[in-house]
């Protein structure tokens, strides 16, 4: 796999690479060709037109150049980003492993309460990854309708009216403090910070 964005053309489209080496020999053959019809004497029309084309070619090998340039860039922001939000996601994971390996057991239990097939099962779980329908049947190799009628059939054998109740079941708690039977009537139950006043 390429990691140069600009090279990365598709069939209609010369690599970017290609098209400025093209762009850099029309230049310099076209100012040989110049210099010499100069030398020469050629006439005035036929070096302004020769000068002309130089500039265009001159202008758009630039022009490429720059945005190639700023694309690399663009690309090498993007991939360290991507690198970043790879590592805080995978050190997320390290740290809450045992936690996650019980609310995915959770769900499953869940799942099996509300008697879902493993179809069922299947798109809850990537509905609760936050996939759209389109994105689970191209998963799943499915039709979108299909998936819309086993959405429907989850939601109508848990008693939700649809994903954001899904969702809600279960992550509504792992949102909020767990609850203590001893309230400190001085800190805040949301932030758990002390409140001062009357």
């Amino acid at each position: 796999m390429s990691s140069d964005p600009a090279n990365d053309a598709s069939p209609a489209t010369p690599p970017t690479g290609l098209l400025l080496a093209a762009l850099a020999a029309i230049a310099v053959l076209i100012g040989w060709d110049l210099s010499t019809d100069y030398g020469e004497g050629a006439g005035a029309l036929h070096l302004v037109l020769e000068l002309s084309v130089l500039l265009l070619a001159t202008g758009l090998f630039t022009l490429i150049l720059v945005q190639r340039l700023r694309a690399g860039r663009r690309m090498d922001q993007l991939e360290r980003s991507l690198s970043v939000r790879t590592e805080q996601a995978d050190a997320w994971r390290a740290r809450y492993q045992q936690t996650l390996a019980g609310l995915g057991e959770a769900i499953h239990a869940q799942f099996r309460a509300w008697r879902l097939s493993e179809a069922e099962a299947q798109i809850g779980l990537l509905l609760l990854k936050g996939l759209s329908l389109k994105e689970i049947a191209a998963v799943r190799g499915t039709g979108e309708r299909t998936v819309r009628e086993q959405a429907r059939a989850i939601y109508r054998k848990a008693g939700l009216a649809g994903r954001s109740e899904l969702s809600a079941f279960f992550l509504e708690d792992l949102l909020l403090p767990a609850p203590t039977d001893d309230v400190d009537e001085g800190v805040d139950a949301v932030t758990g910070d002390r409140q001062d006043g009357p």
